[in-house]
């Protein structure tokens, strides 16, 4: 009864505020409508793989409002023996108040090919928006991510890159949980998060679904700006043919730096941005 009591003065809290209608505001033009193709297809390929994926996120504060996003990422496949792809992407970060945070920016994506050892590397350019969402749940800190990419992707024939791109929009969301587990805030704190994404686009013929990402780990602070989460992420991702899948067993280790770049600083808590991915 008490927890029922509880979700609903929670939801009652949030429609009360202004952040739901900024939301639904940034989030309804782009749901699209889904597909699932009825085509026969040949039986379910899955290919698993395991992975070794890093990065260092940078959210840099630089007035009361702005902040500057910006992190570079690498996957090895076979855990560290081959490269998987970089990916480097920055944006502009708009700060509504403490819980609500909308940006805007681009990436660029190095995808690893067959032909690799020749510097063959497919190349990705993304445009992306998103909106992310804080709020405590008792003791915890929930993150909502909502995440809009335009890419162009590189084809590969015969493992080489082409020059041709295809076009999709990517829509994901991602939820996630930090859990103290100690009364030290120095201690390491759970970290528990489930992505899923969908895409939309002429490549895209059989399913809408993409792929999601679960999560568990730790995030482990090293001082008031800098932290790292550690953990273990299952990927279960469908590729274009419709029947084929990838699942990726990852060992994640993500860095974060937080530092205060304004030239008059309040005296205030620095804030934890490690639950972003």
């Amino acid at each position: 009864m008490k927890i029922k009591d509880w979700n609903l003065k929670h939801i009652y809290r949030i429609k009360k505020s202004k952040d739901w209608k900024i939301i639904l505001l940034i989030v309804l033009p782009i749901v699209l409508p889904f597909k699932i193709q009825a085509q026969q297809l040949p039986p379910k390929e899955v290919k698993e793989t395991v992975q070794f994926w890093t990065s260092f996120n940078l959210n840099a504060r630089i007035s009361e409002h702005w902040s500057i996003l910006a992190d570079f990422h690498a996957r090895r496949n076979n855990f560290i023996k081959d490269p998987g792809f970089y990916l480097f992407r920055t944006a502009l970060s708009y700060r509504f108040n403490p819980n609500l945070h909308l940006a805007a920016g681009y990436a660029h994506l190095w995808l690893a090919t067959d032909q690799r050892d020749l510097g063959y590397y497919a190349n990705e350019n993304r445009i992306y928006e998103q909106l992310i969402y804080t709020h405590p749940a008792g003791k915890t800190k929930m993150l909502h991510r909502i995440r809009n990419e335009q890419r162009w992707i590189e084809a590969i024939k015969d493992g080489e890159p082409t020059g041709n791109y295809r076009f999709t929009n990517r829509f994901r969301y991602l939820i996630s949980t930090r859990i103290p587990v100690f009364a030290n805030p120095k201690l390491p704190q759970l970290i528990f998060a489930d992505e899923i994404m969908f895409h939309f686009g002429k490549p895209v013929v059989y399913s809408n679904f993409e792929q999601n990402r679960i999560f568990a780990g730790i995030n482990q602070p090293i001082s008031k700006t800098v932290s790292f989460d550690f953990g273990y992420m299952f990927i279960y991702q469908l590729r274009l043919s419709g029947y084929q899948y990838n699942a990726s067993h990852v060992i994640r280790l993500f860095f974060y730096y937080a530092p205060d770049w304004r030239k008059h600083k309040p005296e205030q808590q620095n804030i934890n941005t490690s639950t972003k991915e």
